[in-house]
């Protein structure tokens, strides 16, 4: 009854996993045919086929380094950074201006994907929001989803998944004790001092965790990409879950998609597997 009682934890994920695993299977089962939408009495078995065609194709080790610069970019640089600075400023901010400034994070957090894309492409559009602030400055517009799509799309999925990084920012910044931060003062520490050998390694394992949640979920993101620019001008957006989506449902190929699917599911895995190691070794 008690190693009943220490694994019943573990149900509901058991439970969810038993619930998967069918879909599971078959997408693994498709990814070795060449089943398609139409246009096809019956699918056979290929094999590896899908897979080596993937690696060999150049618009899908595009989608791949668009992902990575997507990845890089908006999780790892942005939401991340921005969370970690947020949160620290707001703990010194005062009352009204938290309850405001989270108020608007968090807001654009908890949006519908694709009306945070539609509101984000009014921005960057040709005649959007960003170049009638720029015309007002006096400063020089361009057609941002054309000159640069993939660092717009950045942009938007930074501006709208901060949030999380703020509040896990926020919770691990509060269970600093005070009194080391106030030793470390009244020592002559300065700021950027504080900052760098204080607050970050007693933070670290909060910043391992939440750069993985964040990387994971950025790798996944679609509809935010797929309202604003569809992966376009031509494919310079076209992420890998963009990609996926094209061979599949637009041109059909779901044996093909859900290949592209599996090796998506492999980059994320690795990601985790070097991020939970980077966690092990701080224990």
């Amino acid at each position: 009854m008690r190693r009943l009682l220490r694994w019943s934890p573990m149900a509901p994920a058991t439970v969810l996993l038993l619930f998967l695993a069918g879909p599971i299977g078959y997408c693994g089962y498709l990814a070795f045919t060449d089943t398609q939408l139409t246009g096809q009495a019956s699918a056979s078995f290929v094999g590896l086929a899908n897979f080596r065609h993937a690696l060999a194709d150049p618009e899908f080790r595009t989608a791949a380094l668009l992902t990575l610069v997507f990845t890089l970019v908006s999780a790892v640089l942005g939401q991340n950074t921005l969370g970690l600075a947020l949160a620290g400023l707001l703990r010194r901010a005062s009352r009204p201006v938290r309850a405001v400034t989270g108020a608007v994070v968090i807001t654009a957090w908890v949006l519908p994907e694709i009306v945070a894309g539609f509101l984000l492409y009014t921005f960057f559009e040709r005649r959007g929001t960003l170049n009638a602030l720029l015309a007002w400055l006096h400063l020089p517009a361009q057609d941002w989803l054309f000159t640069l799509p993939i660092l717009a799309v950045s942009f938007a999925n930074v501006w709208r998944g901060t949030a999380f990084s703020m509040l896990v920012y926020s919770a691990a910044l509060a269970g600093i004790p005070q009194e080391v931060t106030e030793s470390a003062e009244v020592d002559g520490a300065g700021g950027l001092r504080r900052l760098w050998h204080i607050t970050l390694p007693m933070i670290r394992r909060s910043i391992g965790t939440n750069l993985m949640l964040n990387t994971l979920q950025t790798l996944s993101v679609f509809g935010l990409i797929w309202s604003i620019t569809r992966g376009g001008p031509g494919n310079r957006s076209e992420t890998l879950p963009v990609f996926m989506y094209d061979q599949a449902f637009v041109k059909s190929l779901i044996g093909y998609g859900t290949a592209v699917a599996l090796l998506l599911l492999v980059v994320g895995a690795l990601f985790s597997a070097v991020y939970l190691r980077l966690l092990r070794e701080e224990v």
